[in-house]
């Protein structure tokens, strides 16, 4: 029987561990790369963007101490999972003159593992 060296063992259960990991956590990095700048995850800690911490199921301009635009406060919107991939993809097709300056996103896993971590911040 062959002898597993430590790199060997230590590699597959990183393996593992990487695909235990919830469903939610590879989100970690979309939103790191995507959204961080402007926005952060933290609850009461807004940046340029209001904090995203349980965005799903909040009201648009639902934060107290944040100015949003009036667009935003006016649009209805109460964010689920679907408007807010919408919202994501294409923000000034979602609210016509928001002051939201973001491309969109158009990947769709991307998308995916962002909506599941936010999704479960709460």
């Amino acid at each position: 029987m062959k002898k597993i060296t430590h790199a060997t063992a230590l590699s597959v259960l990183t393996c593992f561990a990487l695909n235990a990991l919830p469903a939610h956590a590879k989100g970690i990095d979309v939103f790191a790369s995507e959204c961080a700048e402007c926005h952060s995850v933290k609850e009461g800690k807004n940046k340029k963007g209001p904090s995203l911490f349980a965005v799903l199921g909040r009201k648009a301009g639902g934060i107290a101490d944040f100015k949003y635009s009036d667009p935003m406060k006016d649009s209805g919107i109460v964010w689920n999972r679907e408007k807010l991939q919408a919202y994501i993809t294409s923000p000034k097709r979602v609210v016509p003159g928001g002051k939201m300056k973001y491309d969109g996103l158009d990947n769709a896993a991307e998308m995916n593992e962002l909506l599941d971590y936010l999704g479960a911040l709460k």
